[in-house]
């Protein structure tokens, strides 16, 4: 399944200090804009395990995923 299917994705963008871990992981899903600040590409066909994997490097875990179908927060866990 594709990870934008799979899970609701938030950045906290003013905790975000670009350092790009998100994007090296899944750069269909992340880049970084203008402000060198994380953002979601809404096209992305990256299956979820990347999405997750990125999540997972940010080192601040300002990366939020919610499953989609469920709720549930799947990273960070609660």
């Amino acid at each position: 399944m594709r990870g934008i299917e799979k899970f609701k994705v938030c950045i906290d963008r003013e905790e975000c200090i670009g350092d790009g871990a998100c994007v090296n992981e899944a750069p269909e899903t992340f880049e970084l804009d203008d402000e060198n600040k994380a953002i979601l590409l809404g096209d992305s066909t990256e299956d979820e395990e990347f999405v997750l994997d990125a999540a997972r490097c940010c080192p601040l875990d300002i990366i939020y995923l919610t499953d989609q179908e469920t709720g549930a927060q799947v990273y960070p866990e609660g």
